[in-house]
């Protein structure tokens, strides 16, 4: 019997309670759309949201103080936000360029904006055709713990078509770290239905899309710093273990520090952190951020395995005050 079969009664039953553990610091929920919620201390952490866009992503996720973390647009409309980049969803993962046929990262809404401007019309027809899915398959665990609440999941890449190009295992585990609120994100890229190649391309990885108000462009106060100590634009398309980005949210000075473990591929990974609000790990870039460097599209023969550990802190105050350097170097120590 397949791992996937044996969980099927368990996740019916996730579909109507709630798992409580004694003393919950943490609880966890499905929701009625199917995807699942997590709270701390019967509020509001984090949602998982599998039935929206082309792939399954967080949102909306709440910081130690209560306020949102990510920008609320394409998920709703909130007046002064920007309304750029429709895909770029609570935090998410994708790939613009998997075996030169399908995209992960943008959406079908992402081209079908272009096909409205003359400037762009051409871009988004050629590149309609190819937008893929991540589809959500199974959750293999659901769990509430004091310390922790864990999700841990299997999806299929679809190209446009319909037709499987690989599989990943995806383990997203929520805690606390003294006062700041943690996303521990392992994923497990699995070439499952033979060889597969992920392009030298720049619009890949894990990334998040950050309050309007904190972004750099916002002119309020937004701050980029990486563990290298390069600054805002500065910080594109760098290697770093660590990035920082921070700044003003709803009147508090907060925070979101992205690690990248030492086990992770192609560690330190390179920052697609622009000055506009996305902030990505993207370890599939090397030609496309440097055109010195030489093009190094990733090649999984059939069956391999490729790894992705990183973890994203919400914390008060700047990675300074926060003391993200030290938390990161816990972090690097831990087996992933």
């Amino acid at each position: 019997m397949s791992h996937r079969s044996w969980i099927a009664p368990a996740i019916l039953l996730l579909a109507t309670t709630t798992l409580f553990a004694d003393d919950t610091l943490f609880t966890i929920a499905r929701t009625p759309a199917g995807g699942v919620e997590v709270k701390i201390q019967g509020k509001p952490f984090a949602t998982y949201v599998i039935d929206q866009g082309n792939k399954p992503y967080l949102y909306p996720i709440y910081g130690p103080t209560g306020k949102a973390m990510t920008r609320a647009y394409p998920m709703e409309q909130v007046e002064g936000e920007q309304h750029d980049h429709p895909h770029h969803r609570g935090l998410f993962f994708g790939h613009e360029n998997i075996d030169d046929h399908t995209d992960t990262w943008q959406e079908r809404a992402t081209f079908e904006e272009m096909l409205k401007s003359p400037k762009q019309e051409a871009t988004g027809r050629k590149r309609l055709p190819l937008v893929g899915s991540e589809k959500h398959h199974d959750f293999t665990e659901l769990k509430a713990e004091n310390d922790s609440a864990v999700i841990a999941e299997t999806l299929d890449y679809l190209d446009p078509k319909g037709k499987r190009l690989l599989s990943e295992e995806r383990r997203i585990t929520f805690h606390m770290i003294g006062e700041m609120r943690a996303i521990d994100f392992d994923q497990d890229l699995i070439a499952s239905d033979g060889p597969v190649t992920f392009g030298d391309s720049k619009d890949a990885g894990l990334g998040i899309r950050v309050p309007t108000s904190m972004a750099v462009d916002s002119k309020l106060g937004g701050h980029i710093i990486n563990s290298n100590g390069l600054e805002d634009a500065n910080a594109w398309a760098k290697p770093a273990a660590w990035c920082e980005y921070t700044g003003p949210v709803e009147g508090e000075q907060l925070g979101i520090a992205f690690f990248d473990h030492p086990s992770s591929y192609r560690y330190p990974t390179i920052w697609h952190v622009r000055t506009y609000g996305l902030f990505a790990a993207n370890p599939f870039g090397s030609k496309v951020f440097d055109k010195s460097a030489p093009s190094k599209p990733t090649e999984l023969a059939a069956g391999e395995r490729l790894k992705l550990r990183h973890r994203i802190l919400f914390h008060v105050g700047d990675e300074k005050s926060a003391g993200i350097a030290k938390a990161y170097e816990a972090y690097a120590k831990e087996l992933r």
